[in-house]
């Protein structure tokens, strides 16, 4: 089961990499939109008076209320670079500008040779 949730995680990556151009900003976003589903579906059975109750009179209002709450995480991760200069502002900008010189020679060759073993993949091929 494990080998199977990597595989789907590692496939939903590989279509974020491509389509976020595989750079900071997809990490980052992937990252971001991660950490914020994490925290509402904890939030949300937290709000569960227990374990039965979630499971029946909330099921409902949580699958309706967990996509619009997943729709809100995903315009928020794409506002990441914000939050990190935010996070404190002189530490977060200057983190972000040396990952902007960093990140390709560090990390990007390592993602990409996890994500796409046999190359990355050409443009337009799917």
């Amino acid at each position: 089961m494990f080998d199977l949730i990597k595989r789907k995680f590692r496939l939903w990556f590989a279509k974020v990499w491509k389509v976020r151009g595989g750079g900071r900003y997809a990490v980052g976003w992937a990252a971001t939109f991660g950490y914020l589903e994490i925290t509402t579906v904890l939030g949300e059975v937290a709000e569960a008076d227990g374990v039965i109750d979630f499971f029946t009179g909330q099921i409902v209002e949580f699958v309706f209320r967990f996509l619009g709450d997943s729709i809100k995480n995903m315009i928020t991760a794409f506002m990441w670079p914000v939050f990190f200069v935010q996070w404190n502002p002189p530490v977060g900008a200057i983190a972000l500008g040396a990952a902007f010189f960093l990140f390709p020679v560090f990390v990007k060759p390592h993602i990409t040779k996890w994500l796409f073993p046999d190359g990355e993949p050409e443009e337009g091929s799917d």
